[in-house]
């Protein structure tokens, strides 16, 4: 009875010992493909525009009639915030699902101010696109120049433009994370996170070729789903 005791302690402890090798193995493999994984970030699509350019200045009529002025040189060296111009349009699903999270920024981030722009249709339609999704809070622009100016082809597209009145972050924007993927780039002082945590080291490209891809093919090989079909005026 004794020695079939101690074995079946020895063969408790012989799994133990090979549960807590699987799970120290297991751990290293997902700690190296997080290393692998780029962050998803802003598709930088722009032909006009680059990090680092200064802003157009477009002045453009809002909803309200009065006169909106975009970008330019700021007059006394910077401006007190910066400012996210979103462009979008009110058949556009996936703009939509992202007001919410444009409200929430307006809420908690003091130093940003957000401008709405379009390019098309009847301003009635627009007026009744703010009034059904509550967007009276923000500046809304319809522009066909602005997105001619700033190179929108699709959407929905956001640009960031710092104090200095400098084109800080541009992008596609899907998704909530590619929305704050803009900020965070700004913060890192960036082009884009994809350049971030390539300069950082932490992609990968496989030998096969299949992997974390250089921005610019990443940006080019983005499934359809990604990208809603909605064109603004071609620059």
């Amino acid at each position: 009875m004794p020695d079939l005791l101690l074995a079946s302690n020895l063969v408790l402890w012989l799994a133990a010992a090979l549960l807590g090798a699987f799970l120290y193995a297991l751990a290293r493999q997902v700690g190296a493909l997080s290393q692998r994984i780029v962050p998803a970030g802003a598709l930088m699509v722009n032909e006009v525009l680059r990090v680092g350019d200064a802003a157009p200045e477009v002045t453009v009529q809002d909803l309200g009639g009065g006169e909106l002025t975009l970008g330019g040189a700021p007059e006394y060296g910077a401006w007190p915030r910066s400012t996210l111009i979103f462009f979008l349009a009110p058949d556009c699903l996936v703009c939509k699902s992202l007001l919410p999270v444009l409200r929430s920024v307006a809420k908690s981030e003091s130093w940003l101010d957000i401008v709405l722009a379009s390019d098309g249709g009847e301003p009635a339609e627009h007026q009744a696109f703010v009034a059904e999704q509550g967007l009276a809070e923000f500046p809304y622009a319809l522009s066909e120049t602005l997105g001619r100016a700033y190179g929108v082809g699709k959407l929905p597209y956001a640009v960031l433009i710092d104090e200095r009145g400098s084109i800080a972050s541009l992008g596609l924007v899907n998704s909530r994370e590619h929305l704050e993927s803009l900020f965070e780039a700004k913060e890192l002082n960036t082009p884009s996170i994809q350049d971030y945590v390539r300069q950082q080291g932490g992609g990968e490209q496989p030998e096969d070729g299949v992997g974390v891809l250089e921005p610019a093919v990443a940006e080019a090989q983005t499934p359809p789903l990604a990208m809603p079909d909605h064109k603004m005026a071609a620059p």
